[in-house]
């Protein structure tokens, strides 16, 4: 048996038995001596279990408990290459999490993790080092707020906070139930129902300023019915009359966007001359315009006509700038 299993055997043997001598640990085990010590240390220093050799009673048993690190077998292990995954993963997060929003909740995590390692030969540090990731247009949200937010979706509490509509350059008060976190192209948003307009909404957690919890149950709306208002259009602001946009790339765009998901329910065709079509959903256009404009001439907007106009438009006041 690997050492995972033999350090659940250790521990059952020990609470079913309340004292096992050592040489009975070891033909129940099948292992030498030494790897036998090593487990008992392994148990002691990494995972805090308050095992002694009790010399009256000839053999192992846990000490009663005391103030101190809780001992505990974990519910789940992880191979070596499991652990490195989650190293990774966690490297990613912290170049992700440039506000400090969610490193210090999951630094107790990381350290168990290290102590998983053991001596392996890639060390944990290194590994980490040896991931980057750039985050790129970020906007960072004030940790306090961050987690006046997170307090009120766990506890299904009301909040209230004053919000600043970009689109219209306004400041507001709002009293919202908030349904459930969203992490989008390095920002992060609030789904909620806003009880000032009796509607589901999208805020940009960046634009919140004062948050604070308010003692009222939070309206409960089911994410399914979340998914339907909130989820069904293009990005992140996504409306809920839904119209599709065809859009046509160029050959040389082609080799990228064919590869791209702009969309989940979205629609592709090839064409002969390698040129390729696309069609997205979308109720807000905003955040659809800027993704085609920042394709430029490598791609047309073929319907519907609204949005080509839109986009005409702006490429026209953009030339224009130039002159």
């Amino acid at each position: 048996m690997n050492q995972t299993e033999r350090l659940y055997r250790i521990d059952q043997l020990i609470h079913q038995r309340k004292v096992v001598p050592f040489d009975d640990l070891r033909a129940e085990l099948e292992i030498s001596p030494a790897t036998l010590k090593r487990d008992i240390a392994y148990m002691r220093d990494r995972l805090n279990a308050p095992i002694v050799f009790d010399r009256d009673q000839g053999g192992y048993r846990f000490a009663p408990s005391q103030f101190g690190p809780q001992y505990g077998l974990p519910g789940l292990w992880f191979s070596d290459r499991e652990i490195l995954a989650l190293l990774t993963m966690h490297r990613m997060l912290v170049d992700l999490d440039t506000g400090g929003l969610l490193g210090p909740h999951i630094q107790p995590l990381v350290a168990r993790l290290k102590a998983l390692m053991g001596t392996t030969s890639d060390s944990a540090d290194e590994i980490m080092k040896r991931v980057r990731v750039l985050p790129a247009h970020n906007r960072p949200v004030a940790p306090n707020c961050f987690e006046v937010v997170g307090h009120a979706l766990v506890s299904r509490r009301r909040l209230e906070f004053a919000y600043f509509t970009r689109s219209r350059n306004v400041h507001g008060l709002r009293e919202v139930s908030p349904q459930r976190l969203v992490h989008y192209r390095n920002a992060w948003y609030l789904d909620a129902w806003c009880h000032r307009s009796e509607a589901l909404k999208v805020f940009a957690l960046d634009a919140v300023e004062e948050a604070r919890l308010v003692e009222r149950r939070a309206r409960e709306v089911s994410l399914s019915e979340v998914d339907r208002q909130l989820g069904s259009g293009y990005g992140i602001y996504r409306g809920r009359r839904l119209a599709w946009a065809k859009l046509r790339f160029s050959a040389d765009a082609a080799r990228w966007v064919r590869a791209e998901v702009w969309h989940p329910q979205q629609r592709t065709r090839e064409l002969e001359d390698g040129r390729f079509e696309l069609r997205v959903p979308y109720g807000a256009t905003p955040e659809l315009e800027m993704d085609i404009l920042r394709h430029g001439e490598q791609v047309e907007v073929i319907a519907p006509d609204s949005l080509r106009r839109r986009v005409a438009e702006r490429l026209a006041r953009a030339s224009a700038a130039y002159r």
